[in-house]
């Protein structure tokens, strides 16, 4: 774990340095789970995901303000005039007066005010609010349940490209391999003409091998060169930073025990963060209809405001207002009845859903230990039909070496060989590819060692 962590610092240090434009960097080795842990982390994916959690925890706070209490403060310099037609009052005048106002209507004003003031409003109690506040609260929580397996999803990529990378290297490996065998056959073939024991025909027949090993060296390399440039970019490194593989695909474990499905299977429907995302959001959905509940529930304010008014700075006098609002849902024309049933709908959806979740997880995981027992078995067979053709191919260089036979049953093991070694690392890579799978398939894929 140490060394994991030690492996992780350094990439990070390397993409840092990248990113502000380091020319030259120390390649960093990374393992298997280094490279899931760190696209966990920061892989694009894993990143947005974590964005929506935090959109999520955004909404919690946004929500819980209808908790608190809220306070204004406001500034207002207005002016108006009025007809006093429309006060709806009858000034009565006596007789032989001319009346206060003119029956038909006058201008009064303008009238010019200033108001300054601060207001406050305190809820004391609202059920609906509360519920509501919990709702956000348990849809962060399946927000981050959903990130946590979105960095699963972005682990099992690179872990996937890491054993492709690493299958790569194997592949390079071998055709060198088979470059150095071709060489010395092309050379044994060269001598023996030399010698007046062999024919031209034998070196040809090897030279024609050792360009083909050349050519599927060349095309090897290339396939190297692209799954490192994947690889990089499914840990979320800058293009450019140098990494190399600390984990050889021959040198990767390859335990013979499978695990037991029904142990599988628990490890599978206890970690798995898409499963648990499921079911917060299926908790969440029902507590909106238990928040929507809630509002035919009374509610309980006070609010207040205090400040000067005047007609200008010099003339202004304090005025207030308070009081307290008790609030009684009667009937909304059974919008809220809608609404209850909508969100119980979304919730059966959602539990129908997290059940077809929870079939697909075990058939996974079934899936993952069937792959798993099979690649094991088809590693024995791989490296004994290694054994074989190496045995193959030396005894078939022992009879040309001695001259009893031409170079073509060399050729051929050679053949049978190259072959071999890519059985080898088929079979190598369908096994640590299982073990990926099972991973994904138990939500352990950032545990991976």
């Amino acid at each position: 774990m140490m060394a994991s962590r030690c492996a992780l610092a350094a990439l990070v240090s390397i993409v840092v340095s990248t990113s502000v434009g380091a020319q030259q960097a120390t390649p960093t080795a990374l393992t298997l789970g280094d490279a899931a842990r760190l696209a966990a982390k920061q892989s694009t994916p894993a990143l947005a995901a974590q964005l929506r959690a935090r959109e999520a925890a955004a909404r919690v706070t946004e929500t819980r303000a209808d908790l608190l209490p809220t306070f204004s403060t406001l500034a207002l310099q207005s002016g108006h005039t009025l007809n006093s037609a429309t006060f709806g009052i009858d000034f009565p005048t006596p007789a032989g007066e001319k009346p206060f106002f003119d029956p038909n209507g006058q201008v009064i004003g303008p009238v010019n005010t200033l108001d300054v003031r601060a207001r406050a409003t305190v809820p004391a109690i609202d059920f609906a609010a509360r519920e509501r506040v919990t709702r956000a609260r348990m849809a962060l929580s399946a927000s981050e349940a959903a990130a946590t397996s979105a960095g699963e999803e972005a682990a099992v990529i690179a872990a996937t490209a890491y054993l492709r990378a690493a299958r790569a290297d194997a592949i390079v490996a071998a055709r060198a391999a088979d470059s150095l065998l071709a060489d010395s056959l092309v050379s044994i073939a060269r001598d023996q003409l030399s010698a007046g024991v062999g024919v031209a025909l034998d070196v040809t027949r090897a030279q024609s091998q050792l360009a083909g090993v050349h050519a599927q060296l060349i095309s090897a390399r290339g396939e190297q060169r692209r799954s490192r440039l994947e690889l990089v970019r499914a840990i979320g490194a800058p293009l450019d930073a140098p990494v190399t593989l600390a984990s050889p695909l021959d040198a990767m474990p390859v335990n013979d025990a499978i695990p037991s499905e029904a142990p599988a299977v628990a490890v599978a429907l206890r970690s798995r963060a898409d499963l648990v995302s499921a079911q917060r959001a299926i908790d969440a959905a029902r507590q909106g209809a238990q928040a929507i509940r809630a509002e035919r529930l009374p509610s309980l304010a006070a609010f207040g405001d205090d400040g000067a008014i005047g007609t200008s700075p010099s003339h202004m006098l304090n005025t207030y207002s308070w009081g307290i609002q008790l609030s009684v849902p009667v009937f909304d024309g059974f919008r809220r009845e809608g609404r209850i049933s909508e969100q119980h709908a979304v919730a059966s959806g959602l539990e129908l859903q997290r059940r077809e979740l929870e079939r697909q997880v075990i058939v996974e995981v079934r899936t993952a230990l069937l792959d798993l027992t099979t690649a094991s078995d088809q590693v024995v067979a791989a490296r004994e039909r290694l054994r074989l053709a190496q045995q193959e191919y030396a005894q078939s260089q022992d009879r040309f070496r001695a001259g009893v036979a031409g170079n073509a049953d060399v050729v051929t093991a050679s053949l049978a060989l190259n072959a071999a070694r890519n059985l080898v690392i088929d079979a190598l890579s369908s096994y640590q590819t299982a073990r990926v799978e099972l991973a994904r398939a138990q939500g352990t894929a950032t545990a991976l060692p």
